[in-house]
């Protein structure tokens, strides 16, 4: 029997006017606030609309329900790391990529190491089928980023490049959750995460010069 794979949570409609841009934030912003005090199983609708100071009826009208709010931070989470990305790809290539990707997952790792909610956003999407189906389209998205900065590092890897790219994204993303959670060292793990891209991203430069 072939897999049902879940459509991506999205919210109902979004805001075009000013004011009503300002409530769809302030919305977001009480999620992401209230699932770091209250975590993912507690958190509800009812609660962020409170927080937010909105009815709860025109939090309905832009999200259908809790998981929704947190697929909208987690894509929010995404086009902060796309803007990074894309001011790290015109430096790419370069003789000193090695240490810009090291500055690029410094910068990746200060943001998971002092916003707390990083880690919690991430932690929510992968809670249900269609939460993760949305959460791994973000990631596909800069998975679809990242190959294309690895084009010129890698000339004879197009077959192989859309899939070593996913590793890449997902890698990243996984250690740096594991790097946040109580009784792990941050910068210890983060270090290790440096040397496993960087050595799989020179053992492919290495394999595509032979």
């Amino acid at each position: 029997m072939s897999e049902v794979i879940a459509e991506p949570l999205v919210p109902r409609k979004r805001p075009t006017q000013e004011r009503s841009k300002r409530k769809f934030e302030g919305m977001l912003v009480a999620a992401r606030d209230l699932l770091i005090d209250v975590g993912f199983e507690s958190l509800t609708c009812e609660e962020i609309a409170a927080r937010a100071e909105v009815p709860i009826g025109t939090l309905y009208q832009y999200f259908a329900n809790k998981y929704v709010i947190v697929c909208e931070l987690d894509r929010q989470d995404t086009v902060d790391v796309r803007e990074e990305l894309a001011a790290f790809a015109t430096e790419v290539p370069s003789l000193e990529w090695p240490s810009l990707l090291e500055k690029f997952l410094d910068h990746l790792a200060a943001l998971w190491r002092t916003d707390p909610s990083r880690r919690a956003v991430w932690l929510a999407v992968q809670s249900t089928p269609a939460t993760r189906a949305t959460a791994s389209l973000n990631e596909r998205v800069l998975a679809e980023q990242v190959a294309r900065i690895l084009a010129p590092l890698t000339p004879s890897q197009s077959s192989r490049r859309e899939m070593m790219a996913q590793v890449l994204v997902h890698t990243a993303y996984s250690l740096l959750s594991f790097s946040v959670q109580d009784g792990h060292n941050h910068d210890r793990t983060v270090s290790e995460l440096k040397r496993m891209l960087a050595g799989y991203l020179l053992l492919e430069e290495s394999t595509s010069d032979d």
